[in-house]
């Protein structure tokens, strides 16, 4: 059997930078740090950390009065800031910087007039964030049916705003509905998309070409771990979502010649070497390649709040 990894995989820099926000407030502040959701989805990460000292906490009522407070990647309502300030909490912001771009250009669309669409799916911490972070008129849709549902004060101030775990793929159908039905709405060029989303859909895509089945790892919970399975799918091949290497199937890999690899944007590379070797115990692995594909140079800087804040005295 032959292993086949796509590139790129796994994190991606805005999941970095989450993870590193967090172990530097750990290392400066010493522990417990108290983060608000989990810091990405993925529960090998939060175990990883809540070893360390990290508790994480759904409410900031359940944060101590002026503990250190860490809010996800996938961004928070401004209530919930304000809440938090309130409280007298130390808060250190580890949103993506990508969807707090889309909560600017959410804003800026408001601030002109114009309705907005939010293309998302509803209950997911990055669009509770975004619906939180727009003021005004907003709708939350997901599919092309919900574009002929839409009722809409003024058909030509309308603009619309993507969740960024979700690619050019995912959306086209619904903005294409969109614009056919309100040729006047407006909305952020293509190259606004998250970078990593689109970067690792197109390498499913092209990994499924190439293989028998495809493996995904990351969390059931992980909107572009899910949306990765889907990619693969859709090529015509079997593809399975798995938290690890302990959720592996056998029977899933009976047969192929070719097994292909590839993690969500916030599941570390160690699963991966992790699934190898259990593929190795289950049939012998004469190669492991990796396919050519986008190679990503992103960072993003490091919030001043953290990179200014003076570290926590001892007692």
């Amino acid at each position: 059997m032959k292993v086949v990894l796509a590139q790129p995989r796994g994190f991606c820099a805005g999941v970095e930078r989450a993870i590193e926000i967090v172990e530097m407030a750990l290392e400066k502040f010493g522990p417990p740090i108290y983060v608000r959701h989990e810091i990405v989805h993925n529960p090998h990460v939060v175990k990883r950390l809540a070893e360390k000292g990290v508790i994480f906490v759904e409410e900031t009522d359940e944060v101590p009065a002026g503990a250190v407070t860490i809010f996800s990647a996938h961004g928070v309502a401004e209530k919930i800031e304000q809440h938090a300030k309130q409280r007298g909490l130390t808060v250190i912001d580890a949103t993506c910087p990508l969807v707090s771009k889309v909560h600017t250009e959410g804003q800026r669309y408001a601030k002109a007039g114009r309705e907005i669409i939010l293309i998302g799916h509803e209950a997911h911490p990055e669009i509770e964030g975004t619906l939180g972070r727009i003021p005004g008129v907003v709708h939350l849709i997901s599919t092309v049916e919900d574009v002929k549902k839409l009722e809409i004060k003024d058909p030509d101030m309308l603009a619309y705003i993507t969740q960024t775990t979700l690619s050019v793929d995912d959306t086209k159908g619904v903005i294409d509905a969109l614009k056919a039905r309100f040729p006047n709405i407006v909305g952020p060029a293509t190259k606004d998309i998250c970078y990593a989303t689109q970067n690792r859909q197109g390498a499913v895509r092209n990994l499924a070409k190439h293989v028998d089945v495809v493996l995904v790892i990351g969390a059931h919970n992980s909107s572009n771990s899910n949306r990765l399975r889907e990619r693969a799918q859709e090529e015509g091949i079997h593809a399975y979502l798995i938290e690890d290497a302990s959720h592996l199937k056998p029977e899933w890999i009976k047969g192929a010649k070719t097994v292909g690899i590839t993690a969500g944007a916030s599941a570390p590379e160690d699963l991966i070497q992790d699934l190898i070797e259990r593929l190795k115990q289950i049939e012998p692995v004469e190669e492991v390649s990796v396919l050519p594909g986008v190679q990503e140079d992103v960072h993003f800087r490091l919030p001043l709040a953290l990179t200014k804040a003076q570290p926590r005295t001892a007692n």
